[in-house]
């Protein structure tokens, strides 16, 4: 399995790193929340062993994103918070198991054997506008017969507009979405990426898609 570990603390994530590595695994560990948000983001994994308490951004903020985007890539979460409230709100969250600090590496890896046996996550269909299709498993975006190259934050943010198209979605929705509510982002950032998208899927004589709703967000729709 590809296992992406966000883990803080530099030991523990190396322990982890050398026993899931000797289980088979091929494991990235990443030390602190939005280093590990970004990769999850721009890369595939088969498993993500998530921290809750992280700098950055904590385990919690991080599955939500994760699912708001609708990656369902398997979560188990490893925390030293082990109250009731933590674990409902960790798994309401979308996280697939999870294991309180101190723990065993063979319960760890028991958990994870069992997380493997309910067998791959079905990987989403394409969407399409137009001529303009996205595969959210594949991340491969196309006009026509014209391919894509998005950075990752830009294919969340079309994503988001192609799950939501004919439809004006607000720009609170947007950046609560492809950065996180709590994020302290410039205002003008998801403009200056709206353009960086606009560029590349409206090339020259091509049909415009990405329209701009003055005072309230953007909209992906083909017009008569």
């Amino acid at each position: 399995m590809r296992i992406l570990v966000i883990e803080d603390e530099a030991r523990m994530g190396e322990l982890l790193r050398e026993g899931l590595t000797e289980e088979g695994h091929t494991v990235t560990v990443a030390l602190d929340g939005r280093e590990g948000l970004e990769m999850a983001e721009g890369w595939e994994f088969d498993l993500i062993i998530l921290d809750v308490m992280l700098p950055g951004m904590d385990g919690f903020a991080i599955a939500r994103r994760l699912r708001a985007q609708h990656n369902q890539t398997p979560i188990l979460m490893l925390t030293a918070r082990d109250s009731a409230k933590d674990l409902i709100e960790g798994l309401d969250l979308g996280a697939d198991d999870y294991l309180t600090k101190p723990f065993s590496l063979k319960v760890l890896f028991a958990r994870i054997r069992a997380l493997g046996r309910r067998g791959p996550i079905p990987q989403p269909v394409s969407m399409q506008i137009g001529d303009l299709t996205l595969n959210p498993g594949t991340r491969e975006v196309r006009r026509g017969d014209r391919a894509i190259v998005l950075t990752p934050r830009e294919f969340s943010l079309l994503e988001t507009l192609m799950r939501n198209a004919r439809q004006v979605v607000s720009r609170d929705t947007l950046i609560d979405t492809v950065w996180g509510g709590d994020s302290d982002i410039e205002s003008n950032t998801l403009d200056a990426f709206v353009r960086l998208i606009r560029a590349k899927i409206e090339a020259p004589g091509e049909a415009k898609l990405l329209r701009t709703i003055r005072g309230v967000g953007y909209s992906l729709r083909v017009e008569p």
